[in-house]
């Protein structure tokens, strides 16, 4: 009889074992899983093509891209706006602004941000790849690009935005064109180009 009870509460102790092994990988399992799907989109980038990684924009470089903007009007788009706060920041200045941003977490964030500082009506984010967004409707372009892509994204802006327009570029310069203006130092550096279709 002893033995019976022995055998009894062994397999007992062998189900809730189980029970508890299963739920255990069930738990690391999810984890795993959500730190995939929310590690994936800032992963991601180091896999393209030409790799374009999330570093936000400092402070300066902010204020730097601000005193360039205010001697310009019109609508501004700010490719690979990251947690927005370029489009933001250019919002509150006046401007009807949008992002472009490959990375959904930063698109939702950015939205939460515009909506949280009050100018989610002159602002707009879009999930895109930005060498499918078409930049024709705007008067003022930011870029903060690496340098493998300047080349490329110097092609693409010049064939495709309007005479007059504004391309901004940070932390790296197009490669083929002479600003027309310079501001900042080191990091902080942003070029200030102007479209002009004759000249190119």
């Amino acid at each position: 009889m002893g033995e019976y009870f022995d055998e009894l509460s062994t397999s007992d102790s062998e189900k809730i074992l189980s029970k508890a092994g299963l739920s255990l990988i069930g738990i690391t399992g999810g984890l795993a899983m959500a730190l995939v799907i929310g590690c994936g989109p800032f992963i991601s980038p180091a896999l393209r093509r030409v790799c374009l990684p999330y570093i936000p924009a400092t402070d300066t470089q902010v204020q730097n891209i601000l005193k360039v903007l205010s001697q310009r009007k019109g609508r501004l788009l700010d490719i690979g706006s990251g947690d927005g706060r370029v489009v933001i920041a250019a919002a509150k200045n006046g401007f009807i602004a949008d992002g472009v941003e490959l990375n959904p977490w930063l698109v939702a964030f950015s939205k939460w941000q515009a909506l949280r500082h009050g100018v989610q009506p002159k602002t707009n984010f879009f999930y895109c790849d930005l060498w499918k967004f078409n930049v024709s409707p705007y008067n003022n372009v930011i870029i903060f690009g690496v340098e493998e892509m300047m080349s490329e994204l110097e092609e693409k802006l010049f064939q495709e935005l309007d005479n007059g327009a504004a391309v901004i570029a940070c932390r790296f310069p197009l490669p083929s064109k002479t600003p027309v203006f310079t501001c900042g130092m080191g990091i902080d550096t942003i070029w200030l180009y102007e479209i002009k279709k004759d000249s190119y």
